[in-house]
């Protein structure tokens, strides 16, 4: 339903863009019509002895014939726009039932279990925060870091040994390297497109309650 419903909106509004590009055009040649008609009277009552100006006639005509270039301009630069909002939905639709990575620190907690993606820029050691929605920390591991990318997983655990509710929960990552100087850890989350949100300029995956711009992701695979 939401890709008929973005599809009959784009359509609607290439359809009434270029009605509107119609209606000026027939407004256009009608205008251009009177212009013609009034210039062959002048031409035709002109005084021999003091003849009208041509070259403003020119400048005249010049420029009604350059409005009906930018118009059809208009019309075909419509058309465009309507055939790649047409094609971005459609390929949005095709990311529903895949899995897909993107930048962020954002991962649910389902079936006992919640992932993350750590990239970090060298070796080391660092503190894992996990918190809930409110900003509460649920857990706190210190963990060993690798360069390079690797997985972090929790099992849904808190800190005081129960079992943490389903759920969105944000992961913090505070890293020293060997040196003990402090270094920046990349994090990334998956998960599987539910759906996808056509109503801002840019379509929005849906993956259970976290929602990422298309342009976000950076790989995506099949469940």
């Amino acid at each position: 339903m939401t890709t008929i419903a973005a599809a009959q909106s784009a359509s609607n509004a290439a359809a009434t863009t270029k009605t509107g590009a119609k209606d000026s055009r027939a407004q256009i040649a009608g205008n251009f019509d009177q212009f013609l008609q009034l210039l062959t009277t002048q031409l035709k009552n002109q005084d021999p002895t003091s003849p009208l100006d041509t070259n403003q006639f020119t400048q005249q005509l010049v420029q009604f014939a350059q409005v009906e270039q930018q118009l059809k301009q208009n019309e075909t630069l419509t058309s465009l726009l309507a055939m790649s909002k047409a094609t971005t939905t459609s390929n949005a639709m095709s990311f529903v039932g895949s899995r897909v990575t993107m930048d962020g620190s954002t991962s649910s907690l389902k079936g006992g279990a919640a992932e993350w993606r750590l990239e970090a820029p060298r070796g080391g050691a660092a503190t894992v925060t996990i918190k809930d929605k409110s900003g509460s920390v649920v857990q706190s591991r210190n963990i060993t870091l690798t360069a390079g990318q690797q997985s972090f997983r929790w099992d849904g655990r808190t800190s005081t040994g129960a079992t943490a509710p389903e759920g969105e929960y944000s992961i913090v990552v505070d890293a020293m390297d060997a040196t003990r100087s402090r270094m920046s850890v990349s994090t990334e989350v998956s998960g599987v497109v539910d759906g996808v949100d056509f109503t801002g300029d840019t379509p929005v995956l849906v993956i259970g309650t976290t929602r990422t711009p298309i342009d976000k992701v950076k790989s995506v695979s099949r469940s």
